[in-house]
């Protein structure tokens, strides 16, 4: 297995989303805490009117940031870095003078548990993340948690689920709504401006190592444009699939020639990806209906963030892209 396929499959979990909303909060011994992982309630979870808040799951940090409230400590999944304050560039401002401890994301998911007991939460958010009720009853030794919904596979959790769980449980239920509505409303108003992408065929492939791939519904980089109007490209379906990534073998790579792409590149630069033979064979690449980005691209970093506030400024920045590209469709 390639470095970057692991990666893929360790850090983004891969996995088909399904959101299966288990039980509610559940309550443990006297000497535990909550876990809270029921996005139709509000816990009372008796925090504190500014909380010291520890964000270990992918994107959580930038979410609770949006709604108003700081972490102290972020888990870096992205490797924003210290600059950026451990969130996307889109969403560093928001913390003013405030600067969070930056938990380095070398570990790939393991905690060190005493390190979060000394940042002293009062909540702690692992939402985003692998489901391992072993890492679950060891945060709730330390304070309340916030997970995902039982039976949801890991790193699966859709972005407005996450969202509104994290509200729910900071007691900022409006903010959550507020922030999902804004981002579903420049959908709506993305696709009544664009007529011409409802029904066109889409595809976000990725190149890595030496072999390719395409995010499937139940992704945001397939999810978000499927809500302006856009359609998976049928041979998409037929691919193998690990959750919401399908493996494109070298012999199948036509599966990727719909009618617009978007093409990125995981763990390797743009260069790799504009001089890829297979790519540029394609009629979407010949065309001018693909559109290039690295890994490091802010749009494609963006689109992997996968946040209310993320998304918007993905949408604002890709779709006279995809406009452009549509144009070109015969």
């Amino acid at each position: 297995m390639t470095t970057a396929l692991r990666r893929v499959l360790t850090l983004c979990g891969l996995m088909l989303l399904v959101l299966s909303v288990g039980t509610a909060c559940v309550q443990s011994d006297s000497t535990e805490s909550q876990v809270y992982s029921n996005p139709s309630e509000t816990p009372d979870l008796g925090l504190p009117d500014n909380p010291r808040v520890v964000a270990l799951g992918w994107s959580d940090g930038e979410i609770a940031l949006s709604l108003g409230v700081k972490p102290v400590a972020i888990y870096d999944w992205m490797s924003f870095g210290a600059a950026n304050k451990g969130v996307g560039p889109w969403a560093t401002a928001e913390f003013g003078s405030d600067t969070p401890e930056l938990i380095d994301a070398a570990s790939a998911g393991d905690f060190n548990y005493q390190q979060i007991k000394e940042f002293d939460p009062d909540l702690i958010l692992n939402v985003r993340a692998k489901a391992d009720s072993k890492v679950t009853d060891s945060l709730k030794a330390i304070a309340p948690v916030v997970t995902a919904p039982e039976g949801t596979p890991d790193y699966a959790i859709n972005w407005k689920v996450q969202t509104q769980l994290i509200a729910n449980a900071l007691g900022k239920s409006a903010e959550g709504e507020k922030q999902i509505t804004e981002t579903t409303d420049l959908q709506s108003k993305l696709r009544d401006e664009n007529p011409d992408f409802t029904g066109k065929t889409f595809v976000w492939g990725a190149k890595f190592g030496t072999a390719y791939g395409a995010y499937l519904p139940g992704d945001a980089r397939f999810d978000t444009f499927a809500e302006l109007g856009f359609v998976e490209f049928p041979p998409v379906k037929d691919l193998q699939a690990q959750g919401f990534f399908a493996t494109v073998p070298v012999e199948k790579v036509t599966a990727l020639d719909a009618q617009v792409a978007v093409f990125s590149t995981i763990g390797m630069p743009l260069s790799a990806l504009q001089s890829d033979n297979l790519i540029n064979s394609l009629p979407v690449t010949r065309d001018g209906r693909a559109i290039e980005m690295g890994e490091t691209d802010p749009v494609a970093q963006a689109m992997s963030a996968g946040t209310p506030e993320s998304l918007r400024y993905a949408l604002e920045k890709l779709t006279p892209q995809l406009a452009a590209a549509t144009a070109k469709v015969q």
